[in-house]
């Protein structure tokens, strides 16, 4: 098993560069890079500026050598790609920044003036709050339905709690979102829960019960509107694993020989039918710490990696959107990784090793 970890470990180098090429090859080839977008906001200012003055009246005059008038000197525009790293090929800007994220040197942000890294950490905590609790929400609630629908398959309660998570999960999470401010944050109806935020403005001086009560109040809506899409999908997967390992012939011999009913489902079934869904987990984990909540965020104004992943790529800030990409590819690489070993772990009959050779 030590050799196949070593040849995954060394498998992710490769994947991990080709990963970075495309998209890097792809941003490239976007219109509207950094410079664009930093020479809109000059002009943008210029015309603003002249807007004021021509609505001014009096004496002030516009000269006609302004930046608006003559368009944008040549020279700042050098200065501009020289700063950004756009005066080299990007084949060597390329090399460079793989080179410098080996490291963990993910460069500062064109736009914020700031360490990406340091971005990055600052917006972590909110991302894995919002992930940790929608993650235990539906495991708790979606594998326990799960074998009470195996259990019961065909019967009444099947049949109403398949429509329920079906609807679910045919509504966006984003529309959810929405559909919950309108209910309870003071949208229309009900002003039970907060509209914004993860903590109240006074958060530090809270006691800490204070603190638990409003962190509570403050993510309650995003966990659930979160939530929505993830059970339909964790739930009929661990009634179809159940369903498929209860009729196999090993249950009907321990049947047959009169074993407890309790002690087959959780000694035997149980186990059997887990490994598809930590099979899942890895990706499960990536899709709602990372992708799956990018919206909720932008929704609840939740200052995570997802809103500030949104926010590089709609200013072209390539230091975030490689930053942030380079980390989602790591650890999702790393987690199917730990899933294998996992599946191991749970069935030690599973060799990964004697199957690839």
């Amino acid at each position: 098993m030590a050799r196949y970890t070593l040849r995954r470990l060394l498998l992710m180098i490769p994947t991990l560069i080709g990963i970075m090429l495309l998209n890097f090859v792809i941003v490239q080839a976007a219109p509207g890079g950094p410079i664009d977008q930093m020479l809109a906001r000059f002009e943008g200012a210029d015309a603003m500026a002249s807007t004021r003055l021509d609505m001014g009246g009096g004496d002030v005059q516009v000269s006609d050598d302004s930046r608006g008038a003559r368009g944008i000197d040549p020279r700042f525009i050098e200065q501009l790609e020289q700063q950004f790293g756009f005066d080299q090929p990007a084949h060597q800007r390329f090399l460079t920044m793989m080179g410098d994220y080996l490291t963990f040197d993910f460069g500062t942000s064109f736009f914020r003036d700031r360490p990406v890294i340091e971005l990055m950490i600052e917006r972590l905590p909110v991302s894995i709050s919002l992930g940790l609790w929608t993650t235990l929400l539906v495991y708790l609630i979606s594998i326990p339905l799960g074998i009470r629908k195996a259990l019961r398959h065909g019967s009444r309660f099947d049949v109403w709690t398949s429509g329920l998570v079906i609807v679910g999960y045919a509504i966006p999470g984003f529309l959810f979102a929405i559909l919950l401010i309108v209910l309870f944050a003071g949208g229309t109806y009900l002003d039970w829960f907060p509209l914004r935020g993860l903590t109240s403005p006074d958060f530090d001086s809270l006691s800490t019960w204070g603190k638990i009560k409003d962190y509570a109040w403050h993510i309650t809506l995003p966990v659930i509107a979160a939530s929505i899409g993830s059970f339909a999908t964790l739930t009929m997967l661990t009634k179809n694993s159940f369903l498929d390992e209860i009729h196999k012939q090993y249950v009907l011999t321990a049947k047959a020989k009169g074993a407890d009913e309790r002690r087959i489902l959780y000694g035997h079934v149980f186990r059997n039918a887990m490994l598809i869904i930590i099979a899942g987990l890895p990706a499960a984990l990536v899709g709602i710490f990372f992708t799956g909540a990018l919206l909720i965020e932008v929704i609840f104004s939740l200052d995570g990696l997802g809103l500030l992943g949104f926010e590089a790529v709609m200013q072209r800030d390539y230091p975030v959107i490689f930053g942030t990409l380079y980390l989602y590819t790591l650890i999702g690489l790393l987690l199917k990784l730990l899933s294998d070993l996992t599946y191991v772990w749970v069935d030690p009959r599973i060799d990964f090793a004697t199957r690839e050779s």
